[in-house]
């Protein structure tokens, strides 16, 4: 089973036809209506009957609102990588960051060289593809001018820009090791079709990408799969794509209003929804690994100033789950559109558990140095003390402080899912999941910390 754990993303792939580009662009309007994410036309240039991509990729970022537009895939043999880096940062500027890059290593090489382009090898088509990766991601770099000299694509003094307002991914086309592994070294995302990558292939195609990935210091889950699919799909062969084969983008290869708005208000949500209750929210530890602490002893003494600490304790930990309550109330008004991402961002910012970096007020060692929720003692006079009065605790103590250092990465991930949507208000779900996985997370916490620190607390003496 792989499953990478992107959100998921739906799109779909127009015909290019020139003598039907109105419904080409009524489809993509209608794509942007129902709430896809992706709309995308192939780009064989040498093909007479077809429309430049680029001309009608602009005409229709320009005609939708919230679509994200790529070529599926660019015909780098046609296409100089320094100008194909110009067009789409240019048309990614226009669009308010609405640009993703599919890009291919050339096929059909007798069309090609008969627009005066190369008739590559296997091998040269693929380190043309590497090269041109790295001329694209210089341009859209800044700094001064560049100097790249490569066998097929070279730069020499160009200045970088113009700059995409957002990140545009590299998407590769990839079907043999060579390439695929390129895609795992050098690539955003593998774009495969299922004509040519029928689902059976995809497990073992994945695992080359994955494997040089790995090699070239990136993880697996660095690189996208999106899939260009056909209509026979159904939900549930989707989903299982998604959960079992590691692919979160499916963009269908439409002709009709009936199989868009099938795709986009049935199978659609019907994925989405046997995911995200197959993946559930995961905690991000292990609960039986927990150290448990001494248990009580029949001779031991408890003072009314230690029992004071656990209820003291207990009411901090009360307060963050009020205070998670609010979170994921203003959340859900998000996703229902009642406030916009940017106000709920900044309640979230303003909200107490925040400014002190959601470390569990007072009672955490060596993490956060800010004032605490209900009082002041310092963070680090506690467990210390604690684990003074009762080395028996260390274990747990650790275990502890490990865990308030993954809840602040739980915390960072849901900040980083905010700003996300702020730019691309649609990305509400990826919030979504990722205060799931904080609701999971820190009760989980409080829990075991309430368990394993109260009784000791009330009789090991405490100074502030």
């Amino acid at each position: 089973m792989t499953d990478y754990g992107h959100p998921l993303e739906f799109g779909v792939f127009l015909p290019p036809g020139a003598e039907r580009f109105a419904d080409t662009l009524r489809l993509a309007q209608a794509a942007d209506v129902l709430g896809l994410d992706l709309v995308s036309i192939q780009d064989h240039p040498y093909n007479a009957a077809n429309l430049d991509t680029w001309t009608s990729l602009s005409v229709i970022a320009a005609s939708t609102t919230n679509v994200r537009v790529f070529p599926n895939v660019a015909n780098l043999p046609l296409r100089p990588p320094a100008v194909l880096a110009r067009a789409a940062a240019s048309l990614d500027v226009i669009s308010g960051g609405r640009v993703e890059l599919g890009l291919g290593a050339g096929a059909f090489w007798d069309a090609i060289a008969a627009m005066d382009g190369p008739h590559r090898t296997p091998a040269e088509s693929v380190e043309a593809l590497e090269e041109a990766i790295a001329v694209i991601k210089a341009l859209w770099t800044p700094g001064r001018g560049i100097r790249l000299h490569g066998k097929h694509y070279s730069l020499n003094g160009a200045r970088p820009g113009p700059f995409p307002v957002h990140e545009i991914g590299i998407w590769l086309g990839a079907y043999k090791k060579r390439i695929l592994r390129l895609t795992g070294q050098k690539a955003d995302g593998w774009l495969p079709s299922s004509p040519y990558a029928p689902p059976q292939q995809l497990k073992a195609m994945n695992a080359i990408i994955d494997e040089a990935a790995q090699e070239a210091g990136r993880k697996p889950e660095d690189i996208r799969r999106i899939y260009n699919i056909g209509t026979e799909f159904t939900a549930e062969q989707l989903a299982e794509l998604a959960l079992d084969d590691g692919m979160s983008g499916f963009v269908l290869m439409v002709n009709t209003d009936d199989e868009l708005r099938t795709f986009a208000e049935e199978v659609a949500p019907a994925v989405r929804e046997i995911v995200q209750k197959e993946r559930g929210p995961k905690l991000l530890w292990d609960e039986s690994t927990r150290p448990k602490g001494p248990a009580p002893e029949a001779d031991a003494v408890y003072t009314a100033s230690g029992r004071a600490m656990g209820r003291q304790l207990i009411g901090v930990h009360n307060h963050l789950r009020e205070e998670l309550t609010k979170v994921r109330s203003i959340i859900k008004q998000a996703v229902d559109g009642t406030i916009d991402v940017g106000e709920a961002r900044s309640e979230i910012n303003t909200m107490t558990m925040r400014q002190n970096n959601w470390t569990m007020g007072a009672y955490c060692e060596s993490y956060c140095r800010l004032v605490t929720i209900h009082h002041t003692l310092e963070d680090t006079s506690l467990y210390p003390q604690l684990r003074a009065g009762d080395a028996r605790l260390g274990p747990v103590l650790d275990r502890l402080t490990e865990e308030h250092h993954v809840i602040h990465e739980v915390l960072e991930r849901l900040d980083a899912a905010l700003v996300a949507t702020v730019a691309e208000p649609r990305k509400i779900v990826q919030v979504q999941e990722a205060v799931d996985l904080l609701t999971e997370t820190l009760l989980s916490h409080l829990s075991y910390e309430e368990h394993e620190l109260v009784e000791p607390m009330a009789r090991i003496p405490y100074h502030h």
